[in-house]
């Protein structure tokens, strides 16, 4: 089995919304929505990681990350460890430079249904903050 290991950020603006981006891929979870992030590549730090996957994938300059959660989800393909930060401070208007779709949403209307399945905690987790 194929295990991962992911950073994914919460970009948090002022009205208190939270950033969800599209997923692009080949397989069974393709369209539907995640918060931004990616691999954590080797002799990487979690949160240079995700720095470096929110400037790549969304043009964005991190300046404050800080660690949120961190919970681990097995698919059927794969296990994946993940550690979510929240990100109140950027720099850099949000984009999505891989040709995925962006949206903002108040953490009371994320949808657990529509995002990938391991994000499901962490929808609980804001809404009950």
């Amino acid at each position: 089995m194929i295990r991962l290991h992911v950073a994914a950020g919460i970009l948090r603006n002022e009205a208190g919304q939270v950033l969800i981006t599209e997923r692009l891929c080949d397989g069974p979870y393709n369209g539907l929505w995640e918060f931004p992030g990616g691999k954590i590549r080797t002799g990487e730090s979690p949160d240079d990681a995700l720095r470096r996957e929110l400037n790549e994938e969304l043009g964005v300059d991190a300046i404050t990350v800080a660690p949120f959660m961190n919970l681990s989800h097995t698919y059927p393909d794969r296990s994946v460890e993940l550690e979510f930060f929240l990100v109140d401070e950027w720099r850099g208007e949000p984009s999505g430079l891989d040709g995925q779709r962006i949206r903002w949403v108040p953490v009371a209307e994320l949808d657990i249904a529509e995002l990938l399945p391991a994000d499901g905690p962490i929808v609980i987790a804001l809404q009950e903050r």
